[in-house]
């Protein structure tokens, strides 16, 4: 299962839709967990699993979602309002109530990944604004029948894959 992970892309609708275009046939399903700032009703986000952000219309989409992609459990949320900023604590709370193999996140516009008690979280960093890198990104997160996840991250103009942030978890 490989699931694309974008967030924070804050009005960059042309953006978006080049990421999706050009992922759009090797992943399983796409994810913006928040701060699109983009209408409920865009094309761009037709096929796409989004969450609300603090910066989007109010009720526009959902605050989370828990979603089953091929078997694996997957939770989406923004993550303003489990204050991810200051600590994972009542993230990763959420995440195990939702029963999550993926917790995907948003809102500090910093790229990263980790795990904890078999949850893999992911923040796919800022489409447009990063913070404490200059790239501008987003992740695929890849879960094999082996038991192991990999989180790759992706510069968003080129494309190419940002090695250093790359991990990969054993499940099992």
């Amino acid at each position: 299962m490989q699931c694309l992970i974008m967030s924070d892309s804050h009005g960059a609708e042309k953006e978006v839709a080049e990421v999706i275009e050009r992922h759009v046939h090797e992943v399983d399903a796409m994810i913006h967990c928040g701060d699109s700032e983009l209408p409920a009703t865009s094309p761009v986000l037709k096929d796409v699993y989004v969450v609300e952000g603090n910066c989007d219309r109010p009720g526009a989409f959902a605050e989370d979602r828990a979603e089953d992609i091929n078997g694996i459990r997957v939770y989406v949320t923004h993550g303003h309002l489990y204050n991810v900023k200051m600590t994972r604590v009542p993230l990763s709370y959420r995440a195990e109530e939702k029963a999550a193999r993926l917790a995907c996140f948003g809102h500090s516009h910093i790229a990263e990944a980790f795990t904890e008690n078999g949850v893999v979280y992911v923040n796919p960093g800022s489409l447009l604004l990063p913070r404490n890198r200059p790239e501008q990104t987003y992740a695929i997160a890849q879960f094999d029948k082996g038991g192991q996840a990999t989180v790759r991250f992706f510069e968003r103009e080129s494309g190419q894959r940002i090695h250093e942030l790359e991990q990969t978890f054993s499940l099992s």
